[in-house]
């Protein structure tokens, strides 16, 4: 084996082909134990940081910055996906790294991260459902529904009238002084 790049003559060869694919797969375990190393952190939190892995799909979710990550720790399971720690979801990732098995980067990995770098990551906006910019309140499912105890004593009326009250009033602008 030469150290210059394979020819099509060595491409046609399985015998080169099968310890090629074996290098790559050592090398990718190698990397997946790497970046779980301080300095392999510090690396990738310096490419987190600059948006290399790509953004998060959600529009909740602001262009967050995503991580790869791997579903399985085993080799040629899987393709390497991204996670979104603002929505803790997993996608397939936009960019061109369809082709890297996820093993490379290993189902742990983005945990280790954010444990480690617990300051990467901005809260998730609360979505509030609003009819023409008016908060929803009494409905089934809302957080500002009216809820009751078993002896039917409303536990959160005071929570609601907090609301009501720092919400402005909004007059009638067809409504004239005189009646």
């Amino acid at each position: 084996m030469r150290s210059d790049s394979p020819d099509s003559e060595d491409l046609n060869d399985p015998q080169f082909l099968e310890i090629y694919q074996s290098a790559m797969d050592l090398y990718g375990v190698i990397h997946a134990r790497y970046i779980l190393s301080p300095h392999g952190l510090n690396k990738m939190r310096d490419k987190y940081q600059q948006g290399a892995f790509g953004t998060c799909p959600r529009v909740l979710c602001e262009r967050q910055h995503v991580l790869p990550i791997g579903v399985s720790e085993e080799l040629s399971t899987s393709r390497v996906k991204v996670y979104c720690p603002r929505c803790v979801d997993v996608y397939l990732p936009r960019q061109k790294q369809l082709d890297i098995d996820g093993a490379y980067f290993g189902a742990s990995f983005p945990h280790v991260f954010l444990k480690h770098f617990n300051d990467s990551v901005m809260p998730s906006p609360r979505f509030i459902p609003k009819i023409y910019g008016f908060k929803i309140f009494g409905m089934r499912g809302s957080r500002y529904e009216l809820k009751f105890d078993y002896a039917g004593q409303a536990i959160n009326e005071s929570e609601i009238r907090e609301v009501l009250e720092r919400q402005p009033l909004v007059q009638n602008p067809h409504k004239t002084g005189a009646a």
